[in-house]
């Protein structure tokens, strides 16, 4: 007796009919999807406005951005629960606050948005960048630990006054630096293992300060991790989940402080700058992704050489 046919393995083949037939299906439930959003958002712009005439009635301000820390928080928790990815939720619901602000007569609305093609930009920081389509070239460039004795050669206080700088002009908008109040004088220190350097800051009087002391808690990674963090390119639990990161010293102030940088208003900062952040930390990640390629088969202990 011949043996029992098997059953093919794999997907069954699907008729063209079909699967036109399901195209045309599963864009009209796109359809559908897309006319209820807008349906809701018409109901949430009406909601907004009538929000603003109550804060008026009641002479509240109008602008209340624990409110709008409030809303991004809960998409974040949904999105989590739901499957999303983080940052599209944070990036519709930043949507849906800069419409209210609109309907309440905020300034900052849908309406004083920056040029589309700026946003875009800043959506995908990739783009426009000559290297990042280049891999070849991409592969020249030298990891940050090559650029580490070069860098022995500079003062640790001139470094740290240059990051102190820098990171003074981000926390320095408004509404931005204002979060950190609630760690006043605790020191955070942050090593960069690749290139060497390690600062130490505090954040006093509303401003960031670079101090001789011993920090309390750090946090240690690559520069291109480090960057890909601060730029919002990559979520800080997968970072340190995979290592990436490495906290040590006071845990509890280290997780406090990363809540709280992880609360800042992202919109607030100009986006000029967020967009030049964005596209350095991508072009650093597709670096080190090429020239990992061209080495790591050749030369396998180069793991960490970032």
């Amino acid at each position: 007796m011949p043996p029992p046919e098997q059953p093919p393995s794999g997907p069954l083949p699907l008729p063209d009919e079909l699967a036109q037939l399901l195209l045309r299906g599963t864009r009209h439930g796109i359809d559908r999807i897309d006319d209820d959003m807008l349906r809701l958002l018409a109901l949430r712009r009406r909601l907004a406005a009538i929000a603003g005439g109550l804060k008026r009635r009641l002479r509240r301000p109008l602008h209340d951005p624990a409110r709008e820390q409030q809303v991004l928080h809960r998409a974040h928790r949904l999105a989590e629960r739901l499957h999303l990815p983080r940052l599209t939720a944070r990036r519709l619901v930043r949507v849906l606050i800069a419409d209210a602000r609109q309907q309440q007569g905020i300034g900052a609305g849908i309406s004083s948005f920056p040029d589309p093609s700026l946003v875009a930009a800043e959506m995908n920081p990739s783009r426009h960048i000559p290297l990042v389509e280049h891999p070849a070239l991409l592969r020249l460039v030298p990891p940050p630990s090559r650029w580490k004795p070069l860098l022995r050669h500079l003062p640790a206080p001139l470094h740290a006054r240059l990051m102190e700088n820098v990171l003074s002009r981000v926390l320095g908008q408004p509404g931005v630096g204002s979060t950190l109040d609630e760690v006043a004088g605790r020191r955070l220190g942050i090593t960069v293992s690749d290139l060497g350097l390690e600062w130490v800051f505090h954040w006093q009087h509303g401003r960031l300060h670079a101090v001789p002391e011993a920090a309390e808690a750090s946090v240690r990674g690559s520069a291109t991790d480090l960057l890909l963090l601060a730029s919002r390119l990559e979520d800080a639990d997968t970072l340190f989940f995979q290592r990436r990161l490495v906290l040590t010293g006071d845990t509890e102030l280290g997780l406090t402080v990363r809540n709280l940088l992880d609360r800042m208003p992202w919109e607030a900062i100009p986006l000029g700058l967020r967009i030049a952040l964005q596209r350095s930390a991508g072009l650093a990640r597709a670096a080190r992704s090429a020239f990992r390629e061209r080495w790591a088969p050749a030369l396998p202990q180069l793991p960490d050489a970032d």
